[in-house]
């Protein structure tokens, strides 16, 4: 199979899928994490011992929620490290936008990999008072989150998410929200966050998280 890549993938590249676990319940969208996995895993060529996976989630346990984090390597192994899920903010998350831009045609963006510096570094740096930093592409439309995807409710109501074509990753709930009919694909801009009626960044280990512009907060920040 031909690479999706124009450049060769960097030697000790690993696929992520990141999940909760939670006591009496297990991984919350499972399927969907594991089905996405095996997704990139052929894209990149990498072979996925499925037995080893399904035994390293089944010998999570315990009495608090965890947050799990699955690599997988180019030579199929797969290795999983949890902590424990920290309580979410019970208030709305801060948001900025980063300086950064990203290219919408970039095919690392539809992917989860250890190869995110931009992100970490984004997410290692965040402004004083901001929870999260949101990325243009080269057109000014508004991609997505350090750790999240975004969802915007327009003023007549339709709730939208940018397109994989602006460049973001496919997101387990962005996903899910997509074939439920609650969201639908449109490009976003800048414009349209100040407009919106409301917002969420969301992803499968917190779901949605309700949003506020930071400069609606006291001071619109960036990196």
């Amino acid at each position: 199979m031909e690479s999706p890549f124009s450049d060769p993938i960097p030697p000790g590249t690993r696929l992520i899928e990141t999940f909760g676990w939670w006591p009496g319940r297990g991984v919350a969208r499972l399927e969907a994490h594991l089905a996405r996995l095996s997704a990139s895993a052929k894209a990149f060529g990498y072979p996925v011992d499925h037995a080893r996976i399904a035994a390293l989630i089944a010998s999570l346990s315990g009495a608090r929620p965890l947050r799990c984090r699955l690599t997988l390597g180019h030579d199929g192994v797969a290795d999983l490290t949890w902590s424990y899920l920290p309580d979410a903010p019970d208030r709305p998350w801060r948001v900025g936008l980063a300086r950064q831009r990203l290219a919408a045609n970039d095919v690392w963006l539809r992917h989860k990999t250890t190869e995110r510096r931009l992100y970490d570094r984004a997410r290692n740096h965040l402004p004083d008072g901001i929870d999260e930093l949101l990325f243009l592409n080269e057109r000014d439309e508004v991609c997505e989150g350090t750790i999240s995807n975004l969802f915007v409710t327009r003023p007549d109501g339709q709730r939208v998410t940018p397109p994989l074509s602006s460049g973001c990753l496919p997101g387990i709930l962005r996903a899910e929200l997509l074939a439920s009919g609650a969201v639908c694909e449109a490009v976003v801009t800048p414009e349209m966050l100040e407009t919106a009626t409301a917002l969420h960044l969301g992803n499968a280990l917190r779901g949605e998280i309700p949003a506020v512009l930071a400069h609606a907060v006291g001071g619109y920040s960036s990196i």
